[in-house]
């Protein structure tokens, strides 16, 4: 019996289950652009929003859909299962952009502002619980204790953002055209069709893929790690020995070695005398395992690199806002009758992305694991700090592109003219799009790889949320970052980020977002040199009548 269910297991998951599921998130990103790419100049052409409100409500909502994956996380890994999760989500998702359709449509005029903005929430709770569960479950197609899967896994990160990367720059060049030329009614709907078409496609391969079922709550077992080390902190420190209790998860695992992170939270494994005198099942709000303890460290080290991303995420929030409305500014015409759309030069950020992704999976890796004997060439933690540093370059580049676009505004007596076009090829603006792509692969993908990786593996749902959710709360601290900006600039007499760039102060706004990347960077340099890596510490069977911890790599 056991042998039939290894079998099965090997004949499941690899390659040919990811595929499935990589391109359903192909569709979703080809739906989330297709919306989020022109939001902007939805609100302000149609609904006729101001530059600044606009630029609120398109970051609230980006906000919100990167913040709801945390729940959509919890719920699968806890509760529903990540296989349930994506099909529950892309049925709310596609419901989501139905009703878009529908609003931008039949609905009558009087109430469509507040139709369009539903709809815009339903597909963010759609997002919210698709987003961390697909990358997840399309990861967990890849044994780790097979090293051909191993390995395998290893490149899938990469070109899994090169398949969201896809959907994203098709989004960019098809939906935004059809949306801007022939009708958003028209656009919407291409999107519906997309998931509808994606949740057909992970249905099909539904008898491929490997499944992990929910574990209950993570965080409880988090929380027995606190209550056990606050209950012993009058204990004296002792070499920690760790014991064998992982036997109520089942299966085979890894157990984690004892690192010297938070030291206080080792109080946990320690046994008293009421652990040793006690003849019943063993509490487990009084005594824990190295793993355990190990793995509540994985998650606290954690933190500090999620904060120190977030102003990368405000960078990241200029790209559908305020660098869209510096595009459309431009001479985009290129013959006598045709511009381009200006969301759709976001393209340039996908078609980098793109080019690095492959740059950097057959090029860079190998060049430097010559020097640094690493399999990945660089860690998580050096890849993720490039792409800071590109973010300072991409808000520094940005700022004197604006620079220049207002000096060719003035010479040309068109400061007080807002909507007409100031002489200065929009190419101007490529430079920038392409250092936001570039931060982009270096900066998501290590996070990615982090977030899965160093998480414990009943709470990888949650680390996949907790990376996505840093665009979200960098968006919301955009919203905060221009409320500052307009209230500081308004009081000294001039507005920074008025309607009319001409007079505005954009490319100041942009000079504060580098600084405060710059610092920001610095913080990141500080708690990334004290990241200790998942160190594994031996193997642990369940049923083992045996106490002993498994010995060391």
């Amino acid at each position: 019996m056991a042998e039939n269910s290894l079998e099965e297991k090997h004949k499941k998951g690899g390659w040919k289950s990811a595929i499935f599921i990589i391109f359903v998130e192909i569709a979703e990103r080809f739906a989330y652009y297709g919306v989020a790419g022109n939001l902007f100049m939805y609100l302000t052409k149609m609904l006729g929003q101001s530059t600044a409100a606009a630029a609120k409500n398109v970051n609230t909502w980006q906000g919100v859909s990167a913040i709801f994956p945390v729940v959509g996380g919890f719920l699968a890994d806890s509760y529903v299962g990540r296989y349930k999760m994506v099909l529950i989500s892309s049925t709310i998702y596609l419901s989501g952009l139905i009703l878009l359709t529908l609003a931008v449509s039949t609905v009558p005029w009087g109430i469509r502002h507040t139709v369009f903005f539903t709809a815009l929430y339903v597909v963010a709770i759609g997002e919210g619980g698709h987003k961390p569960c697909v990358q997840t479950f399309a990861a967990d197609q890849f044994d780790e204790t097979s090293p051909e899967e191993k390995v395998a896994k290893s490149s899938f990160f990469n070109w899994w953002y090169v398949g969201i990367v896809c959907g994203a720059v098709a989004a960019v060049l098809a939906v935004i055209y059809v949306e801007d030329y022939v009708g958003w009614t028209f656009g919407f709907g291409m999107l519906a069709v997309a998931i509808a078409a994606a949740l057909v496609v992970f249905l099909i391969g539904s008898r491929t893929y490997r499944r992990q079922a929910p574990v209950g709550s993570p965080f409880t077992r988090v929380a027995q790690v606190v209550v056990a080390s606050v209950r012993k902190r009058r204990l004296p420190d002792r070499e920690v020995r760790g014991i064998c209790n992982e036997c109520d998860r089942g299966g085979f695992i890894q157990a984690l070695g004892p690192t010297t992170q938070f030291r206080f939270l080792d109080k946990a494994t320690l046994m008293d005398e009421t652990d040793t005198s006690s003849e019943q099942k063993r509490n487990p709000w009084r005594l824990c395992s190295v793993s355990q303890v190990e793995e509540v460290k994985l998650v606290l080290q954690l933190i500090p690199i999620w904060l120190s991303c977030l102003m990368f995420a405000v960078v990241i929030a200029q790209l559908s806002t305020y660098f869209t409305k510096q595009t459309s500014t431009m001479n985009r015409f290129i013959t006598k009758t045709y511009q381009i759309p200006p969301a759709s030069f976001q393209v340039f950020t996908g078609l980098t992305i793109l080019t690095s992704v492959l740059l950097y999976e057959r090029a860079l890796v190998p060049f430097a694991r010559r020097f640094t004997n690493h399999p990945s060439g660089i860690t998580m933690l050096q890849r993720i700090g490039i792409g800071l540093i590109f973010s300072i370059l991409t808000m520094a580049v940005a700022a004197c592109v604006e620079s220049k676009r207002v000096r060719v505004a003035r010479q040309n007596g068109l400061l007080d003219v807002p909507k007409a076009v100031v002489p200065m090829a929009v190419w101007w603006v490529i430079p920038q799009y392409m250092l936001c792509g570039v931060s982009d692969v270096f900066t998501i993908v290590g996070l990615q790889e982090l977030f899965y990786d160093q998480m414990p593996a009943e709470m990888r749902s949650i680390g996949a949320a907790a990376y996505i959710s840093v665009t979200g709360v960098g968006s919301f601290l955009s919203i905060g970052l221009i409320s500052i900006v307009q209230g500081v600039s308004s009081k000294a007499g001039h507005e920074w980020l008025g309607d009319n760039l001409n007079r505005a102060n954009l490319a100041y706004f942009y000079w504060v977002l580098a600084a405060l990347s710059a610092v920001n960077f610095c913080g990141y340099v500080y708690v990334a040199r004290r990241v200790v890596y998942k160190k594994i510490g031996g193997e642990c069977e369940a049923h083992s009548s045996s106490s002993e911890k498994g010995s060391d790599d």
